[in-house]
């Protein structure tokens, strides 16, 4: 029997909640995105992956203006509410605030939040970056606020480049009791030699903390492409680093809509993935995401 499917970051949105889908078009990290500059429902994300095996799925935040953090989340549990999709809710959070606990009472009355993400990732390239600075990871507002993450219960979605890893993974550190997942694996621009080194370093750094554990997931977000080769390569190392016990699948629709679909997409990941026993295969699409997640 094929291996069912958690689907561990997708997103669906209304086009008016989202600045960046709004006015002038904003360079963004997977590059042009005028197809996807308009709703996309709960209805269009289940024809979607309608044969790709997904029985649970979690939706991951997606930049609403930052005022209505709430909204987002609410919109969503109606969303699950009414169709029974996603089993699962990553809100957004902002952990630059001078206390983050406000948000958190508010965000913890939705029965299926599991976690925040606040994207922290910066690079050279400012068409890539999304944080004010590559050390805003330690930023000792962003540190606090995190930390007052166990007391809820949430886990935090960490987005980072591979020079941020380390400082990342003081913070994985210093945090022992909350679940922190890497999102997209650390985000591999390129496979240059040196590109890759440090992607690797970094992994092994977050690898000390057995908190920390990473999504495959936005892998063609650099190539613009579904390449199954690519996947099986950051899937092997991320396996050898890390262990398979530690990584979940997750599509990243639509997003990567722009360039495949869900089914080719998904079919690439079970390619990469062949060579493993059922115990790891099972692991990276259902019960990491099952452990993390909790999705109902």
């Amino acid at each position: 029997m094929t291996q069912p499917i958690i689907d561990s970051h997708f997103h669906i949105w209304r086009q008016e909640d989202l600045p960046w889908l709004k006015g002038p078009m904003v360079p963004r990290i997977f590059g042009p995105y005028e197809p996807i500059r308009r709703d996309y429902p709960i209805e269009e994300f289940l024809e979607d992956q309608s044969r790709s095996g997904i029985e649970k799925a979690v939706y991951v935040q997606t930049n609403w203006a930052k005022q209505d953090f709430e909204k987002e989340v609410a919109w969503v549990q109606a969303t699950a509410d009414h169709t029974g999709w996603p089993h699962a809710i990553v809100g957004y959070a902002d952990m630059t605030v001078d206390d983050v606990r406000p948000q958190l009472d508010r965000l913890t009355r939705y029965p299926l939040l599991r976690g925040v993400r606040m994207q922290l990732h910066w690079h050279e390239n400012p068409d890539y970056r999304f944080a004010p600075s590559a050390e805003q990871v330690l930023d000792p507002k962003v540190r606090a606020n995190v930390a007052r993450l166990k007391d809820y219960g949430l886990s935090f979605d960490l987005q980072l480049f591979p020079p941020q890893m380390r400082d990342g993974a003081e913070l994985v550190g210093e945090n022992p009791d909350t679940d922190f997942i890497l999102t997209h694996t650390g985000m591999l621009t390129d496979l240059a030699p040196e590109t890759r080194a440090a992607w690797e370093s970094g992994l092994s750094q977050l690898a000390v903390h057995p908190n920390l554990s990473a999504k495959l997931s936005g892998l063609g977000t650099f190539i613009h492409a579904n390449d199954p080769a690519l996947i099986k390569f950051i899937v092997g190392r991320a396996v050898d680093i890390l262990g398979s016990d530690r990584l979940m699948f997750g599509s990243n629709f639509p997003i990567e809509k722009l360039w495949t679909d869900h089914a080719a997409l998904t079919r690439a990941h079970r390619a990469a993935t062949e060579s493993f026993d059922a115990k790891a295969q099972a692991d990276i699409f259902w019960t990491t995401a099952e452990r993390i997640y909790r999705p109902v």
